[in-house]
């Protein structure tokens, strides 16, 4: 079944690379040609894989770095605790201030 304007998946792509890896060039171009692949985009596919499962540990994060995130998560979020109450209190007083002006303003008008 041709596969030309159809979204490949991950899983997809990747079962492709493995399937043509044995094939000759010959092979593949048939390949390519039975499901609506060009052959560069097989390339392509098989370079991506190839480079994901290169890399694994430097795109782990450490034990280490994970810890100071979660640190630095601890701290921001106390940070930003203490900033809602801060603007909750600001908020408060500056409507208390208001009613306070009409209640003393009104008595001066009469």
């Amino acid at each position: 079944m041709p596969a030309r304007g159809r979204a490949w998946t991950a899983a997809a792509r990747l079962e492709a690379v493995i399937v043509t890896a044995a094939l000759d060039e010959a092979g593949q171009s048939a390949w390519c040609r039975e499901h609506g692949v060009y052959p560069d985009e097989l390339l392509q596919w098989r370079s991506s894989a190839t480079t994901a499962l290169a890399e694994p540990e430097e795109l782990r994060a450490s034990p280490q770095a994970t810890r100071q995130d979660k640190k630095r998560i601890k701290e921001l979020e106390r940070e930003l605790l203490r900033k809602d109450r801060a603007l909750a209190e600001t908020a408060a007083l500056l409507v208390l201030s208001k009613k306070v002006a009409a209640i003393f303003n009104k008595g001066e008008d009469e």
